[in-house]
């Protein structure tokens, strides 16, 4: 990522095809947000629900926090037929969003006031499938680009970030554009949106499935674990209940403590108590993981003759899979940036969109509080941000190209902190379109700015062999903040007495503990940028 390269070679990076399937893949990524976000805060609140109702529905979302805990089934896992036909990566593709399409077809029989629990219960079973699709699709991205350098990872982020905001902000400004006309109602608008969801799935069917020797390689190190495993039945019975275990408490809490014993454990114990078990669990798994860990080192100093043909039993087989699918990812993230250094990766990338997310999970609550109508939020909101976004997105690219990661990352950061102050100025000012419009424009540019550098890290950082796991780990992180906090902006705005000036102020203030943690880990996150391509090399557990 030299400076000095020129813009046109940096646009030379565009003629790749494959960017092509990238975006139309990101319109599909983005959609589901406006089946479960924008549009279902619109339908509530024209139904009369309150500011905070509204906010904590979209409690939803958890799913694509937390949806790491199943991304290794992603690389593992094939899907029958639909494997042989369409391999690993579109097989998940495809799936996930007949789901998706199907789901919005039934929510569109419902009606908010009276079957408002069904609704999140479909609303839940979307963002599954969407943070599903999620998985799959930034796998699909990163195995493509896998055998070019970060300049093509920069590219591929930029029309993923606007194909996402094509699927939301473009397509959907139609829903806004549908309950603004008389004969329209919100039920017959989720029809129309289970069907451009069904239309969107078909670009599956007209791609290639991407290269690699993952699974080669995936096996290469279940076969260590086995040869590891041999004799230690005593620890392959502690590693199959802690981890199962492990994976259940942590979506346990992140749906809300469903049927807390109330009578055993008050419920203000909920965090602390889960916390505890967890933590107690995690320690009993590690300590047998570093002894595996030790076994598994002295398995990669004989050919792969040697334990090629062991013979394992059926709960040596089964642990030593579940340890390459849900383990070995994160084991080697870890053991190939450091401990401390991981951690701290994984820290920016929690904080970074933090204050993006209290400003976007109540915006349309926002702008209709101000008083602009549905029609206006489909033009400025919905259609000039998504235009804006697709700009900016390439601009940004560009930048990235020529003059690295970090300082697109440090330049997106500081734009999106300054854009929030602007709905600051909405606030007071009150439904001034101009005003909207340039507000819109700036806050389209920041975010795009910001999210194709936030993109294009995380892609770098992945090794091949498990695409979908890590960077679902590393994106689910991000996701988080912006999920489980930003779920309370409503709760915020109530306890600021509508104040939304003043919430706006303190969300440009929520960007700059990330961009401080930045520049303190820049020198070595840069090396492991310049180092890391995603090849596609074999990769060991040690």
């Amino acid at each position: 990522m030299s400076s000095t390269r020129s813009f046109w070679q940096a646009l030379q990076y565009f003629k790749n095809k494959t960017l092509l399937t990238i975006f139309c893949f990101g319109i599909a990524s983005g959609f589901p947000w406006v089946m479960i976000g924008s549009a279902m805060s619109g339908w509530l609140k024209d139904e009369g629900l309150s500011r905070s109702s509204i906010g904590l529905f979209g409690l939803i979302f958890v799913a694509y926090s937390i949806n790491f805990l199943w991304s290794p089934l992603v690389d593992r896992i094939k899907l029958f037929l639909l494997h042989k036909k369409l391999g690993q990566r579109r097989s998940w593709i495809f799936t996930t969003q007949l789901i998706i399409a199907f789901t919005c077809w039934q929510m569109s029989s419902l009606e908010a006031n009276q079957s408002l629990a069904v609704m999140a219960v479909l609303g839940l079973i979307i963002a599954i499938a969407g943070a599903t699709q999620d998985i799959a699709i930034d796998a699909y991205r990163i195995d493509s680009l896998g055998e070019q350098d970060n300049n093509e990872m920069a590219a591929g982020s930029a029309m993923a970030t606007s194909g996402w905001w094509t699927g939301y902000a473009g397509l959907g400004a139609i829903p806004f554009l549908l309950a603004d006309q008389p004969d329209w109602h919100w039920p017959q608008i989720y029809i129309v949106l289970a069907l451009i969801m069904l239309a969107l799935s078909t670009v599956v069917l007209f791609v290639k499935e991407p290269q690699s020797q993952r699974e080669q390689n995936q096996s290469n190190i279940e076969r260590q674990y086995q040869v590891a495993l041999q004799g230690h039945k005593t620890r392959q019975l502690i590693v199959l209940l802690t981890l199962p275990l492990i994976i259940l408490t942590i979506g346990y809490a992140n749906f809300g403590y469903p049927y807390w014993p109330e009578q055993l454990i008050d419920t203000n114990l909920q965090f602390g108590a889960t916390s505890l078990m967890v933590i107690l669990m995690l320690s009993i798994f590690i300590s047998q993981m570093i002894t595996l860990n030790k076994q598994v080192s002295m398995t990669l100093t004989r050919k792969p003759a040697d334990y090629r043909n062991q013979i394992s039993d059926t709960s040596t087989r089964l642990t030593a899979w579940l340890l390459t699918t849900l383990v070995a990812p994160i084991h080697e993230f870890f053991s190939r940036n450091g401990f401390k250094l991981s951690l701290s990766i994984l820290l920016f990338i929690f904080l970074f969109k933090l204050g993006e997310a209290y400003l976007g999970r109540m915006s349309i609550v926002f702008y209709r509080e101000v008083g602009f109508s549905n029609a206006d939020i489909a033009y400025y909101s919905k259609m000039i941000n998504w235009s804006v976004t697709i700009i900016f997105s390439l601009i940004g690219s560009i930048f990235t190209i020529r003059y690295g990661i970090l300082k697109g990352l440090f330049i997106g950061g500081i734009a999106m902190s300054a854009s929030n102050l602007l709905f600051s100025v909405i606030a007071i000012v009150g439904p001034n379109k101009p005003l909207f419009a340039f507000t819109v424009i700036v806050d389209g540019f920041t975010s795009a700015w910001g999210s194709v550098a936030f993109v294009a890290l995380l892609s770098v950082l992945c090794n091949k062999t498990f695409t979908a796991s890590q960077y679902a780990l590393m994106a689910s992180l991000g996701t988080f903040g912006r999920v489980m906090l930003g779920s309370y902006s409503g709760i915020v705005v109530d306890y600021l007495n509508g104040n939304w000036a003043l919430f706006f102020v303190l969300t440009a203030l929520m960007v700059i503990p990330s961009l401080l943690f930045l520049y303190a880990i820049r020198k070595p996150l840069n090396a492991i940028i310049e180092k890391n391509n995603c090849t596609d090399k074999e990769s060991n557990l040690v």
